[in-house]
C-alpha cells in the first residue's frame, strides 16, 4: 500500500466531524439551559450557511464545464440530463405517495383542536407567491450577465451558464484546451477554499442549534412527536426501502455502503440542515467513486432543484398533519390536487427563505385557506424537521447519481466497489480527485493494489 494512501487514511478531518457532534450536543444544552443566548449567537449558523453557499456556484460551474467540455459527444449529456429529469419525476411520484399512505394511517394531527393557532401562515405563504409563477422561474433561469450567474446564488442560473461555456468549449475542440485547463486549476482553488471553510462547521452547528432550542424550548419539542418521528421513521423507509431496494436491482450497489461512504456529508448536513452545505463534497464523492465528471456535473446540481423526495415527503405528512389537527381533514381527491400543486410550486420557492414552510403555505392557501394558519404550529419544529428533509433530498440525489451512470454506462463498477470496501479512501485534502479507473501519479499500482 502507497504511502499516499496511508497519510489519506490519516487525514485529521475526522476531527472536523467529531468536532461537530461535540458543537451540536452543546447548543442543545445552550439552548435549553440559556435560551436568550441561544437565540442571540444564531448569527454563527447563518454566517456559515453563507460561507458555503458563495462556493456553490464556482463549484458547479468548474465542474460542468470540465465535464462537458472533455466529453465529444454532446448527445451523451441530453441522454444524462433526459434520464435524470424522467427518474426525479417518478421519484417525487413515489415520495408523495409513500408520504400519503404514512400520514392517513398514523393521523398525528388528530384530537389537537388547535383551530385559533396563531396565524403565522399568511406571511409565509406572501413568501411564496414573491418566488412567482411557472414563467417567472423560467425566466430566472436566464442571468443578466454571464457573471452574474456565478454572483446571483441562483443553482440554476449557474447550472444554465457553465451548460453554454462547457458546448462551446466542446465546439471549440483543441483551441479550448488552454481554457479547460484554466478552468481545471479555478476548481483546485475552489475547492481549497472549501475545504478551509469547512472547519468552521462547529461553530456554525453550534449556534444554529443553540438558536433553534432557545426559541422552541423542549416542551415545544417534545409536543409535535408524534409527527417528528412518523416524519423520520417514513423518510428512513423511503432511503433504505425504496432507493436501497432500486440501488441494488439496478447498479448491485450496497445503500448501507454507499451511506458509509457519505457519513461525513450525513453529519455535517445534521449539523446544518442544510444539504446545500454538503453538495460540493458530494461532486468531488461522487467522482472519486467512479463516476464521470459529465454525468455528476448535470444530474447532481440538477437533483437538488428538482429531486425534492424529502422535501415532497414533508409536504405531504405536514399538510395532512394541520388539516387532522384543525379538526378539517382532506379527502382523497384534495389530497392529491393540494400535494402535486406543492412540488410543482417547490421549483419556484427553491430562493425563498424556508422554502418548505413558503411552499406548503402558499398551497394552503390556494387550495383550502381556511387550514393556512395551522401553519404556525409546524414553524416550531420545521428545523428539526429539516434535517430529515435535508438528509433524504441528499440521499436520493446520491443513488440517483450512480443509477443514471449504470443506466448510460458512464460508471466504472468495479472502482465503485473498490472505494465503498474502502480499498480506496477519498483524499479528504483537496475534495480534488483525477482520471477513474486509472493509477495517479501519486499513487503509482493504485488499481493493480484494488484487484489484488
Amino acid at each position: 500500500m502507497s504511502d499516499v494512501v496511508k497519510r489519506q487514511r490519516r487525514d485529521r478531518t475526522h476531527w472536523l466531524y467529531l468536532g461537530v457532534i461535540v458543537a451540536v450536543i452543546a447548543g442543545i444544552l445552550v439552548g435549553w439551559l440559556a435560551p436568550e443566548f441561544g437565540q442571540d449567537v444564531a448569527p454563527l449558523g447563518t454566517i456559515f450557511i453563507n460561507m458555503i453557499k458563495m462556493m456553490i456556484a464556482p463549484v458547479i460551474f468548474c465542474t460542468i464545464v470540465l465535464g462537458i467540455g472533455s466529453v465529444r459527444s454532446a448527445a451523451n449529456v441530453g441522454k444524462v440530463g433526459g434520464l435524470a429529469l424522467g427518474y426525479f419525476l417518478v421519484m417525487s411520484t413515489v415520495a408523495l405517495g409513500i408520504g400519503l399512505v404514512v400520514g392517513n394511517l398514523l393521523e398525528p394531527g388528530s384530537g389537537m383542536n388547535i383551530a385559533k393557532t396563531a396565524n403565522q401562515g399568511s406571511k409565509l405563504a406572501d413568501q411564496a407567491h414573491a418566488a412567482g409563477g411557472t414563467w417567472e422561474f423560467i425566466q430566472s433561469i436566464i442571468p443578466t450577465t454571464l457573471a452574474s450567474s456565478l454572483t446571483s446564488g441562483s443553482v440554476l442560473q449557474a447550472l444554465f451558464i457553465a451548460l453554454l461555456v462547457g458546448f462551446a468549449l466542446q465546439a471549440m475542440g483543441t483551441a479550448g484546451e488552454p481554457i479547460l485547463r484554466g478552468v481545471a486549476s479555478l476548481q483546485k482553488l475552489v475547492f481549497r477554499i472549501l475545504s478551509m471553510i469547512l472547519w468552521l462547521a462547529p461553530i456554525g452547528a453550534f449556534g444554529a442549534i443553540a438558536n433553534v432550542v432557545g426559541k422552541t424550548g423542549l416542551d415545544a419539542v417534545k409536543q409535535l412527536a408524534l409527527l417528528m418521528i412518523a416524519f423520520y421513521l417514513t423518510c428512513l423507509v423511503f432511503i433504505f426501502g425504496v432507493l436501497g431496494v432500486l440501488l441494488w436491482a439496478v447498479s448491485r450497489v450496497s445503500i448501507f455502503k454507499l451511506v458509509r461512504y457519505l457519513a461525513r456529508e450525513y453529519l455535517l448536513i445534521l449539523g446544518t440542515s442544510s444539504s446545500e452545505s454538503a453538495l460540493p463534497r458530494l461532486i468531488a464523492k461522487m467522482e472519486h467513486l467512479g463516476v464521470e465528471r459529465t454525468t455528476v456535473g448535470v444530474v447532481v446540481p440538477t437533483g437538488y432543484s428538482f429531486n425534492l423526495d424529502g422535501t415532497a415527503i414533508y409536504l405531504t405528512m405536514a399538510s395532512l398533519f394541520i388539516a387532522d389537527a384543525m379538526g378539517k381533514p382532506l379527502n382523497i381527491g384534495e389530497q392529491v390536487g393540494l400535494l402535486v400543486f406543492m412540488i410543482v410550486a417547490s421549483k419556484g420557492a427553491a430562493g425563498v427563505t424556508g422554502a418548505g414552510l413558503a411552499t406548503l403555505a402558499g398551497g394552503l392557501q390556494s387550495h383550502r385557506p381556511e387550514l393556512l394558519d395551522g401553519v404556525g404550529l409546524i414553524v416550531g419544529i420545521d428545523r428539526f424537521m429539516s434535517e430529515a428533509r435535508a438528509l433524504t433530498n441528499f440521499s436520493g440525489n446520491a443513488v440517483a447519481t450512480v443509477l443514471v451512470g449504470t443506466w448510460t454506462k458512464t460508471i466504472d463498477m468495479e472502482w465503485v466497489h473498490s472505494v465503498l470496501d474502502r480499498k480506496l479512501p477519498f483524499d479528504e485534502t483537496t475534495m480534488i480527485d483525477d482520471e477513474h479507473g486509472e493509477p495517479t501519479p501519486q499513487e503509482p499500482g493504485a488499481v493493480d493494489m484494488v484487484k489484488a
